[in-house]
């Protein structure tokens, strides 16, 4: 990637893409750049400097992926449809109907009859997608225009900075990665990182500076061992330290509730060799000069991401007990590694004017996630949930399980088989009974891990899905057929749940039915979410489409607009306040529509404030209450479908509550007091401690602290991770 302040000539384009590939046509590039120079003419950024310098920097970005002819005529000339005179048909004229339909593919639309800004960037982005679902060369021009966009950020007001960043963030880094160009999307992130978060980006820039030589004095020895060994066993490797992306420590820090200084591999060793039978070998090497960390060993070489990414990465355990990663990869792997979905580009020359279809050198499945990305967004009403859903989708945490035959399937994090039983087919989740997980009969909400092998149990004589299927499953392709069936089988029984649940709503604010609900008011939701009538609408919102509160706040917005002279939110919050508040147990828990009843902290997984929790109702023992990832949970659910309800904290404090915490450290003399004196060292109560040492050296402490809030509980695990020696602080599930 080049110098992000660097300039760029034609000439520098023209020579790039000749290095990739020298049948690459010249004149047709340069006859898009004269184009687009004229046509942009003395038209500026926002940085002073001529307008074409951001299409050829597009251009040149793309060039470095190695893309083709085509594409870099339609960088070069991807905004003078939007910010000049230029019309579609005048590119078809001058240039090709593909390149044409590549620059309309990455330009916003026009004229929309949107009632928000919000509504307009949804249907922008449902154009981009449709469009990407065509020629998948649409997204690869965004995201090199948005890199450049970033690159420039400076020149933009802080309001306007902090807009971008998080839209980047949220969407183009997440599709770069789904792409696996991680060349751009490392860089995508790093950006927003520094525009999203100024201080926190500059501490850690300060504090990598600070123990740069030490760390690079570690890796440097590391290296030398390594490399001699190879030599020896006479593996042909290049061996390269590897930076690891500021974003990448900072989410790490978060995640884990450390420092810096606790983070040991800032700088990683990359092995990069000729043959899959030489990463093994060499993953043999690095394993027998130094020990594994257990738990941390990833092979996504005989499992690969679906974004193509392959590599072997292994944490292994240094000088002083000091942890360092190593990846291991072929030279194929790692272009890949690098430019993505760029890696297999292989278009026919002049394939479309010949009146072939263009051909990108990708199997169908390595896209299935965009597919059914078209799929659920074309029916989606609420453009809300329409961005949540769709940043949901982009993020690549998931999990790998194998059908009986032995045939991967990639699913959201935390899925269940009723995902992967949908992810199969619609029918054979509607007619699903139960499942067996490594031939075992197992719960159908039980979360599936890595490696499981799956098998569906079906029956003829199913009566379809639960509605609280929808509490447990991880993936839209699930929901959306699951919300489907009911909406094609449950018509009536929908309409009923949703003209009750909007009641309901209108009562929770304080307002009169009669009052709010009038066909002036109403219709402006119908327009907005595109409902034909009031039962579309009760439909809709009894099958889960959309939410009672989305309907209430449009049809509220026609309210205010009749009662302009009132005070509306003012009769609104005082009607509220009428209402009888929720009153809480002893345990500070307020169950849904029940007061004064009996409520026990489940033992099993010890919740505390803050944590998501669901109740169960119990026969003579009250509701019972449990951590929403507590392993018992789903054996309650299958015993009793009807008996879970709707639970949560009161914010006020109420009591004090127990906690069972998992310390793993490699062991050492004094371990066991320096843990029981950083504990000391908080406020937290200390109730009980055991610990033991296993064959492999690992001490696995078990201590029960005695806490307020999750808040307090974090705070006393971040001390403990501080404690030399210690990996990692888990609470006991």
């Amino acid at each position: 990637m080049q110098e992000i302040n660097k300039q760029i000539t034609i000439e520098e384009i023209v020579s790039k893409m000749k290095k990739n590939n020298k049948k690459s046509d010249s004149k047709r590039i340069l006859k898009a750049y004269n184009f687009a120079v004229e046509k942009h003419g003395n038209q500026l950024r926002k940085s002073g400097e001529p307008y074409i310098i951001h299409p050829m920097q597009v251009a040149y970005i793309l060039a470095d992926l190695g893309l083709d002819d085509d594409t870099i005529c339609a960088a070069l000339l991807h905004d003078v449809v939007e910010d000049t005179s230029v019309t579609h048909e005048d590119l078809i004229n001058e240039f090709s109907l593909e390149v044409a339909e590549m620059v309309d593919g990455v330009t916003k639309l026009s004229k929309l009859n949107c009632e928000s800004v919000e509504e307009e960037q949804v249907e922008n982005y449902r154009k981009m997608f449709l469009a990407m679902g065509r020629d998948i060369r649409v997204i690869m021009i965004k995201l090199a225009d948005r890199l450049h966009n970033m690159r420039t950020l400076k020149f933009l007001s802080r309001e306007r900075q902090i807009a971008n960043a998080r839209e980047t963030m949220d969407l183009y880094a997440p599709l770069a990665n789904r792409l696996g160009i991680y060349s751009l999307k490392w860089e995508l992130e790093d950006l927003s990182f520094k525009y999203l978060y100024p201080e926190e980006y500059r501490e850690i820039v300060e504090g990598i500076d600070r123990k740069r030589e030490e760390r690079l004095e570690f890796i440097d020895k590391i290296e030398v061992q390594i490399a001699h060994e190879l030599k020896v066993q006479r593996i042909d490797a290049e061996i390269t330290g590897r930076a690891k992306h500021l974003y990448s420590i900072y989410r790490k820090m978060k995640r884990d509730n450390i420092t810096l200084d606790q983070i040991y591999d800032l700088f990683a060793l990359r092995i990069i060799v000729n043959s899959v039978k030489d990463c093994y070998a060499a993953l043999g090497v690095v394993h027998d000069l130094y020990n594994p960390m257990p738990g941390r060993f990833k092979d996504y070489i005989a499992v690969p991401k679906p974004n193509m990414y392959q590599s072997l990465h292994t944490t292994l355990i240094g000088e002083k007990g000091t942890p360092f990663e190593v990846q291991i990869r072929t030279w194929d792997m790692h272009r890949i590694a690098e430019y993505g979905i760029a890696a297999h580009w292989a278009y026919k020359e002049a394939s479309f004017s010949k009146g072939k279809k263009a051909n990108v050198q990708v199997t169908e499945d390595k896209l299935a996630w965009l597919r059914e990305t078209l799929e659920w967004q074309k029916d989606m009403q609420d453009p809300q949930e329409f961005l949540n859903t769709l940043k949901t989708e982009l993020f690549e945490d998931e999990v790998y399980v194998f059908t009986p035959k032995g045939d991967i399937k990639v699913l959201p994090s935390g899925s269940t088989p009723i995902d992967y039983a949908y992810g199969i087919h619609a029918e054979i989740g509607h007619h699903m009974t139960g499942c067996k997980i490594n031939s075992k009969m197992m719960p159908i909400i039980t979360k599936l891990k890595n490696g499981d092998i799956v098998e569906i149990v079906t029956s003829d004589k199913a009566k379809g899905p639960s509605r609280d299927w929808l509490k447990f499953i991880k993936s839209t392709t699930a929901k959306n057929k699951i919300q489907a069936w009911f909406k094609k089988n449950q018509r009536e029984e929908n309409i009923e749940k949703g003209k009750d649940l909007i009641e309901k709503e209108i009562k929770r604010i304080g307002m009169d039915y009669s009052e709010l609900f009038k066909a002036e008011f109403v219709q402006g939701a119908l327009n907005r979410y595109k409902f034909a009538n009031n039962e579309d609408m009760y439909a809709a919102v009894g099958f889960g489409a959309i939410t009672s509160g989305k309907i209430i706040a449009r049809i509220l917005e026609e309210y205010r607009k009749v009662h302009k002279e009132e005070n509306v939110e003012e009769k609104i919050e005082e009607l509220a306040k009428k209402q009888n508040k929720p009153k809480a147990s002893k345990t500070g828990i307020i169950v849904e529509g029940i007061d004064n009843c009996l409520v026990k902290l489940s033992k099993c997984c010890n919740p505390v404030p803050g944590d998501n929790i669901v109740g169960y109702i119990t026969r003579g023992r009250g509701v019972s209450v449990h951590r929403a990832d507590c392993k018992n949970l789903k054996d309650l659910f299958l015993d009793e479908e009807n008996r879970m309800i709707d639970v949560y904290w009161l914010s006020e404090k109420v009591a004090a509550y127990n906690v069972d915490i998992e310390i793993f450290a490699n062991d050492r003399s004094g371990l066991l007091a320096d843990i029981i004196s950083q504990i000391g060292t908080t406020k937290t109560k200390l109730i009980a401690v055991s610990s033991r040492a296993n064959k492999e050296r690992i001490a696995i402490t078990e201590i029960t602290l005695e806490v307020e809030n999750l808040e307090e509980l974090n705070n006393v695990l971040k001390v403990i991770r501080k404690v030399d020696s210690v990996y990692e602080v888990k609470r006991k599930k």
